[in-house]
């Protein structure tokens, strides 16, 4: 991956989209990571797999209350603040 500054980005945003159609592209201000430009194809692939990742969440929970494998929502936020997840 192929990283760039922020001013760099600005200045030479031809070559940065030029880059991003081949590879990701990480861009720095002040030498903090704060953004990743991709291409069109690779976001639309990104997208498509947190779908595919939620639909299967949702198929598990469905499966877990038709199971009756269930939890009141009390011991759901003390399991969620548990992992500081919340």
């Amino acid at each position: 991956m192929r990283t760039f500054t922020a001013a760099d980005a600005k200045n030479r945003f031809g070559e940065l989209l030029d880059t991003a159609r081949r590879e990701p592209v990480r861009i720095e201000k002040h030498g903090r990571a704060v953004a990743v430009m991709v291409s069109e194809e690779d976001y639309g692939l990104l997208q498509q797999m947190k779908r595919e990742a939620l639909r299967e969440v949702l198929a598990e929970g469905a499966a877990d209350a038709a199971a009756g494998r269930t939890i009141d929502g009390e011991a759901l936020f003390a399991r969620l603040a548990a992992t500081g997840r919340n």
